[in-house]
């Protein structure tokens, strides 16, 4: 995702000038609907000119994804979720992570983000398949499921019963159902050890 890649670029002053252009964004929807913010009105509250904005993000929506992306990386960097593919603690870290962030998302119209549910999809599951990957890397084989591909069935299922969770009016709390996510994604995890005895995928 082009958005993830804008949060990991090293330069000081890149970054800070990424920062500034999420912080303004950010500040901006506390009082108005993102359909209604320009990139102008964004430049502008970052004390940056337009043609800054552009030579950092397409447009606002992708500044929006990477907006997302750095704060679900936040989250799981203050509550010091890595999964390594050995630790099921962190798988259930990363599920439970999901779930309160999806929790805490605005769901009103003065708290606008969850209308932009399609972006913050995009952000978080970029985030957790980047996290899961080292992990699903521990696992592969030669001639085997390819890790990425492993790490992106894992993202997916992890966000899609978070999701699944937080649509229920009557949910139980995250904390109970982390167990269950968890154990649904595994397998998943497991897959590409599973795949080396099977016909055809070892070279």
């Amino acid at each position: 995702m082009s958005a993830q890649l804008s949060c990991d670029m090293l330069d000081p002053r890149i970054r800070r000038t990424r920062e500034l252009l999420q912080q303004a964004l950010e500040n901006l929807l506390k009082t108005k609907d993102f359909d209604r913010i320009s990139v102008q009105e964004i430049a502008d509250t970052a004390t940056v000119n337009r043609a800054t904005f552009y030579d950092h993000y397409t447009d606002k929506f992708e500044l929006l994804e990477c907006l997302v992306a750095r704060r679900f990386f936040e989250l799981l960097a203050k509550r010091n979720v890595r999964f390594d593919g050995t630790c099921g603690s962190a798988m259930q870290g990363l599920v439970l992570a999901v779930c309160d962030f999806l929790a805490a998302a605005p769901e009103t119209e003065e708290r606008p983000m969850r209308r932009f549910e399609p972006h913050m999809e995009s952000a978080i599951i970029a985030v957790l398949r980047r996290n899961i990957l080292e992990g699903a890397r521990n696992y592969a084989v030669k001639g085997g499921i390819p890790p990425e591909m492993i790490a992106a069935a894992a993202s997916w299922a992890i966000y899609g019963a978070a999701k699944e969770w937080i649509e229920n009016p009557n949910r139980r709390p995250a904390e109970e159902i982390v167990d269950t996510v968890a154990a649904l994604v595994t397998p998943i995890l497991h897959a590409g050890t599973i795949a080396r005895n099977e016909p055809g995928l070892v070279e």
